[in-house]
């Protein structure tokens, strides 16, 4: 009898790999895809600021208040169009974003002064708002736990490849003239309508959900949400009363959550939109040379994600690991201001080996602390909130550069939040809180 049972356990057990195993095969190529396209239609104005000064006299201050503005119209729409995907399905609402982000980002081929500039930044806020949340979403509903922190650190090497290609890519297109238009507009129009070509593929190679998908056997979808139900049935056990939003709000996991992933991404987007202008001052440079410098820091940061992965997953503490990340993005953000721009280069080479290791890390932890109930609400909040870090850090060096003509201080001070994001990350939980909030049940076995 014990022969037949576990006969059946390894029966279902196999199953279920094989539901996985598909699952990874079947989004996971698209997602990072998608994050792909995504991340190079936020962070392509870094490659035209020059471009556009010098055409619309767009300096800058103005430059770095519009790619902030980006993460405010992002922030502002990020927890409704997340809860709306729940209700519509992930299939209608990520090809909805897709599409809407795309015309937008083709439409700042046509900006002709500073307020069109703003305006259509915002927009491009709001039309992606939803799908970096959305995507983990997805992933809590069709992969166990076990199995989303390395779908998760595979979706976000996108953001690696997006940065390491967008320079060489947007270095040739800035390149194409003609029909009355420059190059910097043909960079903007070429990449958002292949934005917009890709959303017709999203619409019909996603599902919604996996008893929709027909590449799963039946027994293969009943396995996947079985599993799924069962972890969170567990959890449920475990705190049985679903938190309210005002609870949320004031529970001192989520509030830490938000303001590390806000540090961690100040360092990125201060990065992200400046270190075009620091290559640039380097020698004399073509566009498509800067673009090829612009890819070495993000090359090594995928080779330091993956390292960095390997490493927690053999050695489990979690919350050291996104220190230890977090103390080689200080080092190399101090050692920038110390030298010329070639030694700047090569410190911000180091630094983003740790700032984008420390995004994949960070993000395993909420998602093991939240209920599934409330999971893609809080993440967008943690996604939206952090993202803020997108408007300050530009805006700030923006000033900065405006009226002392150095980024020298605003560096100093990623070093400094990179620091308290390496301390305080040690207060944050990736275990649920206990049942002792109840009065009566013993708390059951979960799956962080």
């Amino acid at each position: 009898m014990k022969t037949s049972i576990s006969a059946m356990d390894d029966g279902a057990d196999s199953v279920l790999k094989s539901a996985i195993s598909k699952v990874k095969r079947h989004v996971l190529p698209l997602f990072v895809i998608m994050f792909i396209v995504n991340y190079i239609d936020r962070v392509n104005i870094g490659f035209v600021r020059a471009h556009m000064e010098h055409d619309l006299g767009i300096g800058a201050a103005a430059y770095g208040l519009g790619a902030g503005l980006f993460f405010i119209g992002y922030a502002l729409f990020e927890v409704p169009s997340n809860i709306l995907l729940q209700k519509v399905g992930a299939r209608l609402w990520l090809t909805r974003i897709m599409l809407t982000w795309g015309l937008v980002a083709a439409g700042m081929a046509f900006i002709q002064t500073e307020t069109h500039f703003y305006v259509l930044r915002f927009l491009l806020g709001v039309a992606e708002a939803g799908f970096f949340p959305g995507v983990i979403y997805y992933f809590t509903r069709w992969l166990p736990g076990v199995e989303r922190g390395k779908a998760i650190a595979i979706f976000l090497s996108g953001s690696a490849v997006a940065s390491l290609i967008s320079g060489p890519l947007s270095g040739l297109l800035l390149q194409i003239n003609g029909f009355g238009m420059h190059g910097w507009q043909w960079m903007y129009f070429i990449e958002g309508m292949f934005s917009v070509g890709l959303c017709v593929f999203v619409w019909f190679w996603l599902d919604s959900r996996p008893h929709d998908a027909k590449w799963l056997t039946r027994d293969e979808q009943d396995a996947l949400v079985q599993a799924i139900d069962d972890e969170q049935l567990a959890r449920e056990a475990a705190t049985p009363i679903k938190p309210s939003l005002g609870k949320l709000l004031k529970d001192r996991q989520i509030i830490l959550f938000c303001l590390i992933y806000f540090f961690i991404q100040l360092t990125i987007y201060a990065a992200t939109f400046w270190l075009p202008s620091i290559i640039k001052k380097m020698g004399d440079l073509s566009d498509f040379q800067v673009g090829m410098f612009n890819s070495i820091p993000w090359l090594l940061s995928i080779v330091g994600m993956y390292a960095f992965a390997s490493l927690s997953a053999k050695w489990k503490h979690q919350q050291a690991w996104v220190a230890a990340a977090l103390l080689i993005a200080a080092a190399g953000m101090f050692m920038s201001t110390t030298g010329g721009p070639v030694f700047a280069f090569v410190a911000i080479c180091f630094a983003a080996l740790g700032f984008k290791s420390a995004s994949s890390l960070f993000w395993p932890i909420p998602q093991a602390y939240l209920d599934a109930r409330i999971a893609a609400g809080v993440i967008a909040l943690i996604n939206s909130v952090g993202n803020l870090g997108g408007f300050v850090a530009p805006t700030t060096f923006g000033l900065l550069e405006e009226r002392t003509g150095s980024i020298q201080g605003g560096l100093y001070g990623l070093a400094a939040t990179s620091i308290i994001a390496a301390i305080i990350v040690f207060a944050a939980r990736n275990t649920p809180k206990a049942a002792s909030i109840t009065t009566t049940a013993k708390p059951a076995p979960h799956h962080a």
